[in-house]
């Protein structure tokens, strides 16, 4: 049997990154945002290619694997992520998210970079979408905000509206009293902006101009009679089918636009309320991408009640790995070792 190995072979260079070095050359900013709205843009007008989540649940461990990945035309890069998620992890003291990324040459699919992030890059371009979903649904004058959860995510999200947003009074809403104490007096001493421990969400989003939810819940926490003209709700929990924090009843109430129509059909809000039949299965629903790509309509009015329902997309894991690997190969940072590749 003939061979197509010929003995030959060509070093390429591999780029290896930490966490700690990912955390300085991808700070949550302006610039992150706008590289997650490009690949929102991107959804829009190009001929994108991104699979379906695979999602891996291991329900006796409390934990679930996501494996996402995109390929979109105007980056160099497209990313493999592996995402777990194990919740019972505090008790050992872990972290409950944790992963990497893989960067592969869009031109010829070799490996360009390992991003050993342990999920601060999801954690990043997650607060990233969420920044852009107020900078285009929200209201311009919103000046506060209802954060439901107390988590990491909840702070992210919080930085992340403060650079879209003059945000100046904050409301939090969790399960654990003792843990949305903390969030507040975390937020008051890093952002100086008065936080109130909310007694519920509906008080919590009472009070508010912009709500972001940010919890795994299974049940429903958000309801119709929660709403109010011009609130705009982010909702960023729901990323595997079996979790749930806005009721269908949302839907006869507001706006509803999500990140991938595909795919909050099958998890997310949207397809909650198709279980429940309180949407049809083929209702068309408006993208964010293609809100900043111009093709649909922002806020229409101000008091336009509106959702965005983000699950997460592998466009958004290229984007923020192909800026995570164009400011290590600026600053000269990682660990480049050659990988002896047989021809």
């Amino acid at each position: 049997m003939r061979s197509n190995h010929h003995g030959n072979a060509r070093n390429t260079a591999v780029t290896l990154l930490d966490e700690a070095q990912l955390r300085t050359l991808v700070p949550l900013d302006l610039a992150a945002v706008d590289q997650v709205e490009a690949a929102f843009a991107s959804l829009a007008t190009e001929a994108v290619v991104m699979p379906p989540i695979l999602n891996m649940a291991l329900p006796e461990r409390h934990g679930e694997v996501d494996v996402k990945t995109a390929y979109l035309p105007r980056f160099e890069q497209f990313a493999i992520k592996i995402s777990p998620g194990f919740f019972n992890n505090a008790a050992l003291g872990l972290p409950s998210l944790n992963g990497l990324m893989l960067a592969l040459s869009a031109q010829t699919g070799l490996t360009e970079a390992v991003l050993l992030d342990n999920g601060y890059l999801t954690a990043i371009r997650t607060a990233a979408a969420g920044a852009v979903a107020a900078r285009w649904l929200a209201r311009a004058d919103a000046r506060s905000v209802a954060v439901i959860g107390a988590g990491e995510q909840a702070r992210l999200q919080l930085d992340a509206l403060m650079l879209v947003r003059k945000i100046e009074r904050v409301s939090v809403w969790a399960r654990c009293a003792a843990r949305a104490e903390a969030f507040a007096a975390e937020v008051e001493r890093r952002h100086g902006a008065p936080v109130r421990v909310a007694d519920s969400v509906r008080d919590a989003l009472a009070q508010s101009d912009i709500a972001v939810t940010t919890t795994p819940s299974r049940e429903p926490l958000v309801s119709a009679s929660d709403l109010h003209a011009g609130l705009h709700v982010t909702a960023m929990g729901s990323d595997a089918e079996y979790k749930n924090e806005l009721a269908p009843s949302v839907f006869a109430a507001a706006r509803y636009v999500c990140d991938r129509l595909q795919q909050t059909r099958a998890l997310g809000e949207l397809a909650h309320a198709i279980r429940a039949r309180a949407v049809s299965a083929d209702a068309r629903f408006d993208e964010l991408g293609e809100i900043v790509a111009g093709r649909r309509p922002a806020r229409t009015r101000d008091d336009e009640i509106t959702i965005c329902d983000l699950t997460g997309t592998g466009a958004q894991d290229t984007a923020i790995a192909a800026l995570a690997l164009a400011r290590a190969r600026a600053a000269g940072a990682g660990t480049v070792f050659h990988n002896a590749v047989t021809l």
